[in-house]
């Protein structure tokens, strides 16, 4: 049930949250009198929680037609990983020349770097299954480090770019991390970004970054045409470059 005071605001945060951990699948429809029902609010909220997600590419929504949770397609993740190449070994570059200039803007990457190592020795330790019981811990220091870099890049439009696509790719993250090899390997990734930025070494930031993203890329990539029943998502599968 969603409280009445800042409903609009509950009911938006409550379905980004199901769209972006996969709870809504990609192509679900969203009915305003069932997502109304469910929450405990009136279709005037939910509507517009609706609009402001189609506003930010969540939610494909028509006047008149029912909203339906926006598809994942191979075309549509190749195009945003284009993107985001071109803007985060950039703004890992930015940060990192900061951190040389001025040690106080490293002092958070340094805990993150020893927060993943302290996870990374723990999560090494455990058994398969409880290593799938811990991805949400790998996750929050991965947002942890995105949101750093996002706070201390110089450059506010880079920033701004940055930030507005992590509804995207925050979704994809389930996806790109679909077992505990590939988080392993997302962890050495993050380590050598954290590892650079942490001495100040903008060169090897921006390589890091860049190689992170296009690993990534490709574990989508496996994930989407190799895996998707089992992940139990509806996927389009476009293969045009």
């Amino acid at each position: 049930m969603v409280r009445a005071t800042g409903k609009s605001e509950a009911v938006y945060e409550r379905l980004k949250g199901d769209i972006e951990s996969l709870r809504l699948r990609p192509g679900a429809k969203l009915s305003e009198v069932q997502l109304g029902e469910e929450l405990g609010a009136s279709r005037t909220p939910v509507r517009e929680a609706i609009r402001r997600l189609a506003g930010e590419g969540l939610v494909d929504f028509v006047p008149g037609e029912v909203a339906r949770v926006a598809a994942i397609s191979l075309g549509g993740v190749r195009a945003l990983f284009e993107f985001r190449m071109l803007l985060e070994p950039r703004a890992a570059a930015s940060v990192a020349t900061a951190g040389a200039a001025d040690q106080r803007e490293l002092v958070p990457f340094r805990e993150l770097l020893e927060r993943l190592e302290e996870f990374d020795e723990s999560f090494r330790a455990l058994d398969a299954g409880a290593q799938a019981r811990s991805f949400q811990q790998f996750y929050e220091v991965t947002e942890g480090f995105d949101q750093e870099v996002i706070a201390a890049c110089r450059n506010p439009y880079l920033a701004r770019t940055i930030r507005d696509l992590r509804s995207q790719t925050v979704r994809l993250r389930h996806l790109s991390h679909s077992g505990p090899r590939r988080m392993l390997t997302s962890l050495e990734e993050h380590r050598a970004m954290l590892k650079a930025i942490t001495q100040g070494d903008a060169q090897a930031a921006e390589a890091a970054s860049r190689h992170h993203l296009a690993q990534t890329l490709q574990a989508l990539i496996d994930s989407l045409t190799g895996q998707d029943l089992a992940i139990g998502v509806d996927v389009q599968v476009d293969v045009a470059r």
